[in-house]
Parts: C-alpha cells; sequence; structure tokens
C-alpha cells in the first residue's frame, strides 16, 4: 500500500511524509529511553548512552522542532496514519495476542 501511494502522490508529499515519520519515531524512540531507564533501571544493557538525562530530552525536543518546521497539513496526516496505524494494531493485537489465544492454566488439585 505504501508503495502505491508512493507512486501516486507528490514527490514533495512523499517527502515530508517520511521526514515527519521519521523524526516522530526519532522522538518516541528518545523519549522511550528515558521511560525505560524510569521504569527497570536495573535491566542489563549492552550498550549504555553517554548522557542519556541529557541527550533523550535534546534528541525529542531537536525532532519535535524540525516536525513543527514541516506544513501543517503534513502534520495533520501525520495523525490520520497514527490513527488509522493505531486501529489495526489493536483490532489485530486483540485478537492475536499470546494473552487472548493463551487458555487459562489448570490448577492443581488438592
Amino acid at each position: 500500500m505504501v508503495a502505491i501511494l508512493a507512486g501516486l502522490l507528490l514527490i514533495e508529499l512523499v517527502g515530508e511524509l517520511v521526514n515527519i515519520g521519521t523524526l516522530f519515531a526519532f522522538v518516541v524512540v528518545s523519549l522511550g529511553i528515558l521511560a525505560l531507564r524510569i521504569a527497570d533501571p536495573d535491566h542489563p544493557r549492552p550498550f549504555r548512552a553517554p548522557a542519556i538525562w541529557l541527550v533523550g530530552p535534546t534528541g525529542a525536543a531537536t525532532s519535535i522542532f524540525l516536525m513543527l518546521s514541516l506544513p501543517a497539513d503534513t502534520g495533520i496526516r501525520l495523525a490520520v496514519w497514527l490513527a488509522i496505524g493505531l486501529v489495526i494494531y489493536f483490532a489485530y493485537g486483540a485478537r492475536q495476542s499470546r494473552i487472548a489465544t493463551q487458555t487459562a492454566p489448570e490448577r492443581p488439585r488438592r
């Protein structure tokens, strides 16, 4: 579907959508790293980013600043695509998740 849309839409529009999507991913990762550090500080990490409490927020803020420099209609398109993606993700996940497909374990009888 993405390939078809990329072939049919104007290249400038495709470029804007790719830019805002990538920047949004950077924001999520930058803030997600901080959330994981707070939620599970003792988790073993094979790679540690230096000064993460400075780098994470600075990276997120920079990405948000660059997102705001794009045309406003690009942000609206991002919100629509994000909403569609979340609906698909949760509709699929509700039926296909391991938790939904697992049967309750039997209790041992005494």
